[in-house]
């Protein structure tokens, strides 16, 4: 069973998951008010890994017993000066959310958690990959500068990108 104290943390963490979505539902429509097509595929692929990773969350704690509760999520900053200045602020944004995921790591730790030490696991990995996918994206943005042509070329990759439902989400066998 899991402790009160562990189920408050894993709500406030889908508040987080759904607060993410959020800011990038609004970071692509800073794209799609330019016209970049590819760059808001980005956040709204983005936007849906962010659902996703809340009801992966919800499930746990209701596989575990525990009792899922639901606060505001805050409005999210929508104030972009450049398509660096977004992918900066995701990067940071995704940082602050690693280290939401070590806190609750720990806190299985301390509280001899083992179950959910090793579903967070997959949490913990998945950061490595959002952050290193935003870094490069920066690291990118940052060679190339906001020459048109090396923006459309990136527009035109990113907009090949497509959602793929996580592997915590995915089907097991015949639906019951």
């Amino acid at each position: 069973m899991l402790s009160e104290r562990l189920v408050s943390e894993l709500n406030r963490q889908i508040n987080y998951e759904l607060y993410s979505a959020y800011l990038y539902t609004a970071m692509e429509t800073y794209f799609l008010d330019r016209g970049l097509e590819g760059f808001a595929n980005f956040f709204k692929v983005q936007t849906q890994e962010e659902l996703a990773h809340a009801r992966i969350f919800f499930q746990y704690i209701y596989r575990k017993n525990g009792r899922v509760t639901l606060d505001a999520i805050d409005k999210p900053e929508a104030n972009f000066t450049s398509i660096l200045d977004v992918f900066e602020k995701a990067l940071a944004h995704e940082k602050f959310v690693t280290s939401r995921i070590y806190k609750l790591v720990d806190i299985a730790i301390e509280e001899r958690e083992h179950a959910t030490n090793s579903f967070l696991r997959w949490f913990v990995d998945e950061q490595v990959e959002e952050e290193e996918s935003f870094q490069g994206l920066v690291d990118r943005l940052n060679l190339m500068g906001d020459k048109p042509s090396n923006l459309f070329m990136i527009d035109a990759e990113l907009a090949q990108r497509v959602f793929t439902l996580p592997a915590p989400l995915a089907p097991t066998g015949p639906a019951q």
